[in-house]
């Protein structure tokens, strides 16, 4: 039994160090997107204002329906 814990915590590690660099790109795409958001926001607040509205409006209609 104690081969086969070495080797979920080898599996683990491996894993592990696999998956922390793609978590890390994807963090970094996240936040660049939220900037660009929230910079486009700022510079357009009316065109968000209208199209939050409608989409809103869009998603009433949907849900009165059922």
């Amino acid at each position: 039994m104690d081969v086969n814990s070495q080797q979920l915590q080898d599996k683990a590690r491996q894993l592990q160090e696999n998956l922390l660099p793609q978590l890390d790109e994807a963090r970094r795409n996240l936040e660049d997107m939220n900037t660009r958001a929230v910079s486009f926001i700022r510079a357009n607040p009316g065109t968000c204002l209208l199209g939050a509205v409608a989409v809103g409006f869009i998603i009433g209609r949907i849900a009165s329906r059922r």
